[in-house]
């Protein structure tokens, strides 16, 4: 009876440990489901998307409130490396950084008005910083200089350390890909900006937000800063 009691109790001890591996191997196969479950329906890309929704949001805010230039810098990882990771953060310029046709608008209107003066006809100009007789006033090479120092001293960004549109990694697995108006295509590596000017509009824009097969895309209002979510990815806009 004692041998029947000793190999009964092996057998027990068998069982046992065959007990704890299928739980190891249940706990794996578990995780491998989730995981695969959260890849399959981009759950990461989708909060991604919605959190970039709301910086975007944020920012253009931030633009209008400060009068001063600002923007989302992505630094977008390769596709095709799956170890890199996708990150962005916002940034803001010194002061206002104007369009280049606002620029052009000013370098014009003061030639007339140097035209003007050397004519001897006074014009009420707020824009005109210069008191100096007409024969000592700037050239147009000097004002685009001037401009030019202006617009370099404007345009020193420095990182916008608000907490709601803190620095960002993206979830591993979540790439994007950006597209503004002066581009024939999306951007998918490098270095990728969105500007928002003080004068209350954006670059009219697509953030495309990719987990697997899954794509969520961010269509930026270049006039009000509201941004759709699409759960697809739309096609970049020909004009």
């Amino acid at each position: 009876m004692s041998g029947l009691a000793q190999r009964r109790a092996g057998e027990r001890g068998l069982t046992l440990i065959e007990v704890s591996i299928a739980i190891c191997i249940a706990a794996v196969l578990f995780a491998a489901v989730t995981i695969s479950i959260g890849a399959i329906t981009g759950a990461k890309a989708k909060a991604s998307a919605a959190e970039l929704a709301g910086v975007i949001r944020s920012i253009y805010d931030t633009a209008a409130l400060s009068g001063k230039t600002c923007r989302i810098v992505f630094d977008l990882a390769d596709p095709k490396d799956e170890d890199a990771v996708t990150r962005y953060r916002a940034e803001c310029a010194a002061g206002n950084v104007t369009t280049s046709r606002d620029r052009e608008d000013m370098l014009r209107e003061e030639s007339r008005a140097r035209e003007d003066e050397k004519k001897g006809q006074k014009r009420n100009d707020p824009r005109r910083n210069f008191t100096r007789g007409s024969d000592d006033l700037p050239g147009l090479d000097e004002l685009l200089a001037q401009e030019e120092g202006r617009v370099e001293n404007a345009a020193r960004f420095s990182e916008y350390t608000a907490e709601e549109v803190r620095p960002r990694d993206l979830p591993a697995g979540v790439n994007i890909s950006v597209w503004t108006r002066h581009q024939r295509e999306p951007a998918e590596k490098g270095v990728a900006y969105l500007y928002f000017f003080p004068q209350g509009f954006t670059e009219k824009a697509h953030v495309y937000v990719r987990q697997g097969d899954n794509v969520w895309t961010l269509a930026v209002s270049p006039l009000t800063g509201k941004v759709e979510i699409a759960g697809e990815a739309l096609e970049v806009p020909k004009s």
